[in-house]
């Protein structure tokens, strides 16, 4: 390693191969559902489960994954990670009953937990400061590029293999990913060895999956569900409880560590970094929801084209990185600082975003690709001048230390943030859909399906063969759209002014990660971490 800087980056490839492999899994599922449900003789029941199984694992995992990568070694858990991940993956394709299908799919939600936060863990012990930028940015780009090429892949899949085949996709890459990591990633840990914080594992654990079933219930069955609102409110108590009792153990004993560090939200980069970035993952998962939705029930393309429709967005996202990451960089020819700072960075994208979204909510029935194709590259834009700088803000206040689990922090808030977001904003695109859809004269079973959502209410337009009925379902769901794209605007705006106001203009925190580059072993929190740089 020492040898070959270089080999750091090759390392951060084979990484974000697996984060971009999660990220298809997480689309390509929902493509591949109305072929498992006649495959498998799935009930709607058990469609929900299979899809709500990874979620729930995945929000219990997250927290106690990213404490066994730093108490056991990051490079070891990523790999049993990748391992499961692949393997349920297999799992999945072969799966010949219900029952297996969701149980390798929870299987699938562990490796997940694992690897979305030591993705990040492992920035801070690898790259100096003025490195970051350049690696969240590359990151984050698997995340977001996972969004469009799910539907793409995912669509080709269906048309050409069996439904197994969406899950089977997964294997080669994270065979050669395993393969990358064991060669080119170096190990690193913390060197405290505690005992672990066992009852804060069973609380956050217990709290985020109340949170994350409850929401997920609450967008499927409305606010007024009685089960979804006790989940809510009983995920929150117990959350409540986890953080009284992380204090007790920051300010009474030493034998045990905590598994979150509660003094990280001293730091302004931390806990704004983290508010922000999470806040970006609410309306960022709301258009992921819809928009796909307006392009095929609408405009009548099939899931690939959908797919397709939003790579726009993905350009716009590549150049707002490669310019905000330029911008927040150094000038060591000049021998100046950076040309912009994270604040003004941070605020300028999220005002293109607002702007952006605010065009997109004029979005009509008869609005073409074009007009779509134009707002969503100009939220690209500001997504990709935003976000590399809320998450380096935050992961600058992280020790090489603690990396791990303050990783898996972030990464467990900008999960619920996505978890409320699809909940909240499909509420509100739902309640208006429903609210201008004319159901009058209809028999009161379609009009009950017509109802229930725009791709039910487009195929009893087509089974009555119903023009009026098509135009006023296709009318409706727009209304909600722009509604929905109005909230996210407004969100995007109001992180703005929050960044103006309370972003730090630099990274307030320093991990203590390695400044010569990975040659020099990552010294953490007074000299105690160990990162061994020799595979």
């Amino acid at each position: 390693m020492a040898d070959n800087p270089a080999r750091k980056w090759w390392a951060l490839i084979a990484i974000a191969a697996s984060v971009l492999v999660v990220g298809l899994d997480l689309t390509v599922l929902n493509l591949a559902l109305p072929t498992i449900a006649t495959s498998r003789h799935a009930s709607f029941s058990d469609l929900q489960w299979i899809s709500d199984a990874y979620s729930l694992v995945l929000a219990a995992a997250m927290l106690p994954a990213g404490m066994l990568g730093d108490r056991l070694g990051r490079k070891k858990v990523l790999l049993v990670a990748l391992v499961l991940f692949g393997a349920s993956s297999a799992a999945c394709a072969y799966a010949t009953s219900v029952g297996e299908l969701i149980a390798a799919r929870a299987v699938l939600g562990v490796g997940a937990a694992a690897i979305f936060p030591l993705s990040l863990a492992v920035i801070p012990v690898l790259f100096a400061p003025e490195e970051r930028q350049k690696a969240i940015a590359l990151m984050a780009s698997a995340t977001f590029i996972s969004f469009p090429i799910g539907p793409i892949v995912g669509g080709y899949l269906l048309d050409h293999f069996w439904w197994g085949s969406v899950f089977l996709i997964n294997v080669p890459v994270v065979l050669l990913a395993l393969v990358a990591v064991a060669f080119l990633l170096p190990e690193s840990r913390s060197e405290q060895r505690p005992r672990v914080d066992v009852v804060g594992v069973l609380l956050s654990s217990a709290g985020l999956v109340g949170l994350t079933y409850g929401f997920i219930r609450a967008g499927q069955d409305g606010w007024t569900d009685t089960g979804a609102m006790a989940a809510i409110f009983a995920g929150a108590a117990v959350l409540g409880v986890f953080v009284a009792w992380e204090r007790w153990l920051t300010r009474r004993t030493r034998s045990i560590r905590p598994l979150i560090e509660l003094r990280l939200f001293r730091s302004a980069g931390f806990t704004w970094g983290t508010i922000l970035a999470t806040l970006v993952s609410f309306a960022m998962f709301g258009i992921f929801f819809a928009m796909p939705q307006y392009f095929q029930e609408v405009q009548g393309a099939n899931a690939m084209g959908s797919g397709l429709r939003l790579l726009p967005m993905i350009g716009g996202l590549v150049v707002g990185m490669i310019g905000g990451t330029r911008l927040a960089s150094p000038r060591p020819a000049s021998g100046r600082g950076p040309l912009a700072d994270a604040k003004a960075l941070v605020t300028v994208g999220f005002t293109i975003m607002a702007i952006a979204l605010a065009f997109g909510a004029t979005t009509g029935a008869s609005s073409g690709t074009g007009f779509a194709a134009a707002w969503l590259v100009a939220f690209g834009l500001g997504l990709g001048v935003a976000m590399p700088q809320t998450m380096n803000a935050a992961l600058s206040a992280l020790s090489a230390e603690r990396s791990g689990s303050g990783s898996a922090l972030i990464s467990a808030m900008r999960q619920v943030g996505a978890t409320i977001g699809v909940a909240v904003l499909g509420t509100v695109l739902s309640s208006v859909y429903r609210a201008h859809l004319d159901v009058a004269g209809l028999p009161a079973a379609a009009a009950a399906a017509a109802k229930s959502g725009v791709v039910a209410g487009v195929a009893v337009a087509h089974a009555l063969g119903s023009p009026s009925l098509l135009h006023s379902v296709q009318t409706a769901f727009v209304h909600g759209l722009d509604t929905m794209l109005w909230v996210c605007g407004g969100i995007a705006l109001a992180s703005a002014i929050l960044a103006l106001i309370f972003l730090p203009r630099r990274p307030d925190g320093m991990t203590g990660a390695p400044r010569g580059g990975a040659a020099s072993a990552a010294a953490g929190e007074n000299g105690s971490e160990r990162a061994q740089l020799e595979v």
